[in-house]
């Protein structure tokens, strides 16, 4: 298995959840990341999602060392480009897009042969509520996650005659160290939408990935799984 955005809190609970599994996986993140200190890892590689040259020859090393490849999880993204809409700079939401949408299609793309032949492929994206709820200041973020659950979909009904299975998860607030960092009154009000009235853990989010990625989800293909809490469902 490949796992994208390795190095973060979504990425590290994921590969601990998957190597408790029993898979074994390539931890996979941008150059300079930390991803040899990744517990769990059966490799470790860095490559810029935003190349699909470098994605290819990362895919490519990663299913060497792995002696194949029946999943792919397309967790890198970047969150913290916030402008208001009128003021977005191309080179920022070229950023955001190419990140968080090429770098996704461009992981998939590349690991398309090695899914086909394993006969049991399967790919999770990782996108996000803000796919389909407005968070003000994140227009390219919001644009880019969005992007992520057509692209799945469709290659769930493009891929699904080579035996790959293509499915969404839709995190919602998650206590990874970025959302922990955020000022006080700002997570106040976070989980005052959030009916648990509480954010996600990362094993929380990693928990569902290992369910799509499993026997158990055999049947499901080109889904959108909401890991949100019911973020969205009321208003106070």
């Amino acid at each position: 298995m490949i796992v994208t955005g390795a190095a973060g809190g979504i990425g590290r609970a994921i590969i601990g959840s998957l190597a408790a599994c029993g898979c074994s996986v390539a931890a996979c993140d941008a150059p300079g990341a930390a991803v040899s200190e990744i517990t769990g890892a059966a490799i470790a590689s860095t490559f810029d999602v935003r190349s699909r040259q470098a994605v290819q020859a990362g895919v490519a090393e990663a299913i060497e060392v792995l002696g194949g490849c029946d999943a792919v999880v397309a967790n890198a993204g970047i969150v913290d480009t916030i402008h208001r809409a009128e003021r977005f700079s191309d080179e920022e939401w070229r950023k955001d897009l190419e990140t968080n949408l090429y770098g996704a299609f461009y992981l998939a793309q590349a690991a398309f042969e090695s899914l086909a032949a394993s006969g049991d492929g399967r790919v999770v994206v990782i996108s996000s509520v803000a796919a389909e709820q407005a968070i003000p200041g994140q227009v390219a973020y919001a644009a880019s996650k969005a992007g992520l659950v057509g692209m799945a979909r469709t290659l769930a009904a493009e891929w699904a005659g080579r035996g790959i299975r293509c499915n969404v998860i839709m995190p919602g607030f998650i206590a990874t160290p970025k959302v922990l960092a955020m000022p006080d009154e700002v997570k106040r009000l976070a989980t005052e939408q959030v009916p648990l009235g509480r954010f996600g853990e990362t094993d929380e989010l990693a928990g569902a990935v290992a369910f799509l990625l499993s026997p158990a989800a055999a049947y499901i293909n080109g889904a959108v799984l909401r890991v949100d809490g019911g973020y969205g469902l009321s208003l106070r």
